[in-house]
């Protein structure tokens, strides 16, 4: 397969830790972090932290995070790309979030006071299908029965990109302009004039693929390989899915994922299925 694209596709893991998950570009995951969260959070700087969060014991299930960052105040940032529908994906945003959380719990006399948790869920698909208002951000928070928030320190963003229809000519802020950069990235063969701030020269010169080291860019093509072929599978399954059921295309789907070496937790990740089903394929 021939990398005839100008630009990286975000949405593949390769693109989107060499885009947002190294010391370097630091500054493009700061800035688009305070285009998403809410506007009395502003982040200043931040450290990427390990992306793999351990349970208590041994026997307990573990997390593994695209990006994990701590920001100069000790609020936690968890920043995920999904690129496709996956059973209980709500579920799954509450028990990532849980693992940062428990972090922070200090031995000794402790006042239990918390820093904030936010998990940013970029998605390749809509998860809200049948609301009235195809919304592109979504900002969830704990409230009470007068839906007054309970809680402030806990906030699940989401940002659901089929929803974002906006062409170059209608961007009108800088939420705008990462929400089409990110969708249109892997399309483009020219810098867009709407996008001229310094913080878009930086990520069109991090994304160039005719820069990337001959290293970098058989794992590129690999990366964007398994993402168009998990795309197919499971936009091809989920059409088909009324007919053949969930069961047969979460089946289909760690089949695949399987065949491409993916891990065990990832392929349980996508698909709900246990250990025992997935070994038995």
């Amino acid at each position: 397969m021939a990398l005839q694209d100008k630009y990286i596709n975000p949405f593949t893991d390769f693109g989107f830790k060499k885009l947002f998950g190294s010391e370097p570009n630091k500054e493009l995951l700061i800035d688009f972090l305070n285009q998403v969260l809410p506007a009395k959070h502003r982040v200043q700087d931040l450290t990427y932290a390990r992306t793999e969060q351990l349970g208590n014991t041994e026997a307990d299930r573990k997390a593994i995070f695209d990006l994990y960052c701590i920001g100069e105040n000790g609020e936690r940032f968890i920043v995920e790309m999904q690129k496709a529908k996956q059973n209980f994906f709500k579920d799954r945003s509450v028990y990532y979030a849980s693992f940062p959380i428990q972090e922070q719990a200090k031995k000794g006399d402790w006042n239990y006071q918390l820093a904030a948790v936010y998990m940013v869920g970029i998605l390749d698909f809509a998860f809200s299908e049948d609301a009235a208002e195809r919304e592109v951000r979504h900002e969830v928070q704990l409230k009470d029965h007068k839906c007054r928030v309970f809680y402030d320190k806990l906030t699940f963003i989401y940002l659901e990109m089929p929803n974002f229809g906006k062409s170059e000519t209608d961007l009108q802020n800088n939420f705008d302009k990462w929400m089409y950069v990110l969708q249109q990235l892997p399309y483009l063969q020219n810098r867009p004039s709407a996008l001229q701030e310094r913080v878009f020269q930086k990520l069109f010169e991090a994304a160039e693929i005719a820069k990337f080291t001959p290293d970098d860019k058989v794992k590129y093509e690999e990366s964007l390989k398994y993402y168009r072929d998990l795309k197919n599978v499971v936009d091809t399954s989920f059409d088909e899915g009324k007919a053949e059921g969930k069961e047969e295309r979460n089946i289909e789907i760690a089949r695949q994922m399987k065949q491409e070496g993916e891990s065990l937790e990832k392929i349980i990740r996508f698909t709900g299925l246990s250990s025992e089903e997935i070994g038995k394929l």
